[in-house]
Order: structure tokens, then sequence, then C-alpha cells
């Protein structure tokens, strides 16, 4: 009886796949990073701000016809002497307007003198975001009542404001009515910027203009996200192709 013989065979070798290369994995973390920053600055920005387009003249020289600034929300309970807000009031048609806070709940204002200068609780105020120096309208005095707040435009000439309703409420407004405050300008790009926090009021003590909130971080963010994915996609894309073309020489 005869065996039958099997002749050995060499098992085929195992198929490895090269690990991924160093060059692809930091893209890929680059990429992953600029999205996160990208995405996360967005939604910033989308939750906190809303543009608002400035119809009217009333806030020249700081807000101009034609400007779309960005306004974050805030609760009418934060806004200080100085801030520049976005209001609906229906005692004053119900329209949305946009004005400075010169006077809180608690302060006397009034202008004095020859000039017509501003004085909140006796003290003067210097303002020089104002469209011009000089008489800026008739005399009043006025109390605050609690809870409210004395508006004015910065074109004091031209501005339909807290002294046009003297008769309701001494011309002021429920704080509540405020929607958000002003923190940048966003379009004519020309006149693209963040909007800068007057000091004007700070002598005066209590309630101060609102500091910045996150819309420069989270813009930045945006941008430096959106340039980052830009960059290393286009990078890994160059060098891909140059991988390759040498292959192609070899």
């Amino acid at each position: 009886m005869s065996s039958v013989v099997h002749e050995a065979t060499d098992r085929p070798a195992a198929v490895t796949r090269p690990g991924r290369r160093p060059a692809a994995v930091l893209q890929g973390v680059l990429i992953g990073l600029g999205l996160a920053l990208l995405v996360g600055g967005f939604v910033v920005m989308a939750l906190n701000y809303r543009p608002y387009g400035i119809p009217t003249g009333s806030m020249t020289p700081t807000l101009k016809v034609g400007d779309t600034v960005l306004a974050r929300q805030i609760d009418g309970g934060s806004v200080g002497r100085g801030d520049v807000v976005v209001f609906r009031d229906q005692a004053w048609g119900g329209e949305l307007m946009v004005k400075r806070v010169v006077a809180v709940g608690g302060d006397t204002v009034a202008t004095t003198g020859d000039d017509q200068r501003l004085t909140v609780n006796g003290r003067p105020v210097d303002e020089p975001y104002l469209a011009a120096q000089g008489p800026q309208g008739s005399a009043f005095s006025v109390e605050v009542p609690p809870g409210r707040l004395f508006l004015l435009g910065d074109n004091r000439q031209g501005s339909l404001d807290s002294r046009l309703h003297l008769e309701i409420d001494g011309g002021t407004i429920p704080a509540a009515d405020v929607e958000a405050r002003v923190e940048a300008t966003v379009l004519p790009f020309g006149r693209t910027g963040l909007f800068a926090r007057t000091s004007a009021f700070d002598a005066i003590g209590g309630s101060k203009a609102g500091g910045p909130g996150p819309l420069e971080p989270a813009f930045y963010a945006t941008v430096g996200g959106a340039a980052l994915i830009v960059v290393t996609s286009a990078v890994g894309g160059v060098t891909g192709l140059a991988r390759r073309l040498r292959r192609r020489a070899a």
C-alpha cells in the first residue's frame, strides 16, 4: 500500500498595508482643528448677534445711513450709560430704533448753560462722539424713573429721541424694551470694525458702558479656521501631486 506524499508549499505572504504617513495624519488633525474653529466661531456669532440696518442719520457720525451693524442680544438690566442700543418702544411708534443711552434709572439728566451741555447727576459730560459741539436743542431736565432709560442720538440736531417724548414718562423707555447692544459695523466694508466703548460717563460712577462681548474672538476663530482648512488642503494637494510626479519620473 503506497503512501501519498504531499509536498509542502510556501504560504502566501500576508498583505500588509503601509501606515498613514505622518504628513497625512498632521493634515487630518489641522483640517479637523480648522473645522472646529470655523463652526464654533460661527455658532457663537449666530447665537449672540443679529444684523441691523441703519435707516437714518440720527446717530451720525458714529453710525451712518446704510450701515449694517452687529448687535449683541442682551438683557435690558445690563445696559449702561454710553451704550448704543437697539430697542423697540410702543410709545415711540413701535419701530426698531438705535440710540445712545445717556442716563439710567435714578439719574437726573439735563442740558444746562448757553451751550446746552449734557449733565448727568449734575456732572458735565464730555461727548467726543457728537456730530457737532455746541447747542443741542431746547433745555430739559428729567429724573429717570427706576428701570427706565433716557436715550439720545449722536446727531443731536437731527435725532428724534427722548427729547421729543418728554411728556411721556420724561421721554424715557423701559430698559426691558432694549433688544441688543451694538458692537460692530460690518457694512460697508470701508467702515467695518469693532464698536469702540466710550468712557464719557465713567466719572459719574455706577452704570457704565458695557465691554466687548465674544464677537472679536469668535470672528477670528471663524476666519482662522477657514484659512487653516484652505491652506492645509492646498498644501496637502500640492504635496500629493509632487509625490505622484516623482513616482512617474522614477
